[in-house]
């Protein structure tokens, strides 16, 4: 898989060198402006899912299989 949180940190990273960019017009700031909201917006969900699945990886390693019913991103409980 080619999408990591580090792809994402690189991602941040490259669109904060593009803002810092003392060369850009004012229509070109606006741009790189709208640019990074929508990128802000995109890595919330990213980071969010990421927590999500980190809660759920949590539960499972301390109560075991008997979460995994109430976790479907895990998978379903074989009975």
């Amino acid at each position: 898989m080619k999408n990591k949180l580090s792809d994402l940190t690189d991602h941040l990273f490259a669109q904060l060198e593009r803002l810092g960019d003392e060369d850009l017009t004012a229509e070109q700031i606006d741009q790189e402006v709208k640019r990074s909201e929508a990128i802000v917006s995109i890595s919330d969900q990213v980071v969010g899912n990421a927590n999500l699945q980190l809660t759920a990886a949590k539960l499972f390693a301390d109560h075991g299989a008997i979460v995994v019913p109430h976790l479907p991103m895990i998978g379903s409980a074989s009975k």
